[in-house]
């Protein structure tokens, strides 16, 4: 076990500051990895702050951050995917049961999963996981992805999170050319998913309340973007959309979506709105349309999307901070002051 550097929330109330954590020592089956870049989620800050605390009660200290990148430093004896310098990524898992039905394809539905922070420590090290708002971090090998090198680290980092979320329902769905996909918000998840779909070759349209939004929308690869507060607009597209994607957090009127997907479409949510939202079941049954939810994808397609994402040069659009920028941060978030995500330069922890 070695002590690292970090910053933590100490209570619900209280604003990140720096600490000391334990890591433990690298198994045989370990990857010792140091950070270089950490993506800032907005899952992050309703971790830090307790606000899931009815279904995932967050223990203190908090350490955020599951969209790691960094270069492998050492690895243990069993190891046989890294060696020392390679550049890789810790997303929002970093452990589960390797006798597990679900290990392969689907970990984060094991029900011994542990996540990368604010999970019960498999190892005992500490008594929760703590996440990559740190210098350094100690992995399973089989939950460490490879980043193609040809990416920047800085705005690679978000898609371990944001790209995979996006990325991984897109697939489902068989998105590629000829296929008419609807994005629903142009936020952190929702650029990454114009990008996304975009790259796959389908046609794109963007649904924003924001006018201002239009020219980003389109130079991110929207073939087209409709205000979804113009009724004429939105009717004229009844029927149309194989597949929407809705990226919104925010309490919204599902069924005008609906009311837009071609006979046999889906609308999937990877946002998630606080409190339900009403479906009219006519709107469903006429047409044979489905609603659906997505999280983020196992180890295997996300390792798919990263070389996806590779070949296609697609990173997430960040603005770099230092990690002593990161209360503000949070508030920029809440307030959506941010285009599209924040990346943690992490050696401005290490110099303190």
């Amino acid at each position: 076990m070695y002590q690292a550097k970090a910053y933590s929330a100490a209570s619900e109330t209280s604003p990140l500051a720096q600490d000391s954590i334990p890591r433990r020592a690298t198994t045989d089956r370990d990857v010792q990895i140091d950070i270089l870049f950490c993506g800032v989620c907005h899952s992050d800050l309703h971790q830090a702050r307790n606000e899931w605390k009815s279904v995932m009660p967050t223990v203190y200290p908090c350490v955020p951050g599951h969209e790691i990148i960094g270069r492998v430093t050492a690895v243990g004896s069993a190891v046989t995917k890294y060696k020392a310098g390679d550049l890789v990524g810790v997303g929002c898992m970093v452990d589960a049961g390797h006798d597990c039905q679900h290990h392969h394809g689907h970990e984060l539905f094991s029900p011994d999963v542990a996540l990368t922070y604010n999970s019960p420590d498999r190892h005992g090290t500490a008594p929760v996981t703590y996440g990559g708002y740190s210098e350094s971090i100690v992995v399973d090998e089989h939950f460490v992805l490879k980043i193609p090198e040809n990416l920047d680290p800085a705005g690679a980092a978000p898609l371990l999170c944001a790209g995979i979320t996006t990325y991984s329902p897109l697939r489902r769905a068989k998105v590629g050319p000829g296929s008419k996909v609807g994005i629903i918000g142009l936020g952190g998840l929702g650029h990454m998913g114009v990008k996304l779909a975009h790259a796959m070759g389908a046609h794109v349209t963007v649904f924003t309340r924001s006018k201002s939004k239009t020219d980003d929308a389109l130079q991110l690869g929207a073939d087209a973007v409709v205000l979804s507060t113009d009724p004429d607009a939105m009717g004229s597209l009844a029927g149309t959309f194989d597949f929407i994607l809705d990226c919104v957090s925010a309490e919204h009127d599902l069924n005008e979506y609906i009311a837009l997907l071609a006979v046999n479409g889906n609308l999937t949510l990877v946002g998630a709105p606080e409190k339900p939202l009403p479906i009219a079941a006519f709107g469903l049954i006429f047409g044979n349309k489905s609603v659906s939810g997505s999280a983020i994808g196992g180890i295997k397609e996300t390792q798919e999307m990263l070389d996806f994402c590779g070949e296609h040069n697609l990173t997430a659009d960040v603005e770099v901070i230092s990690i002593q920028q990161i209360n503000d941060a949070y508030e920029r978030m809440l307030k959506s002051d941010v285009k599209y995500r924040f990346s943690i330069d992490m050696a401005s922890l290490k110099q303190t």
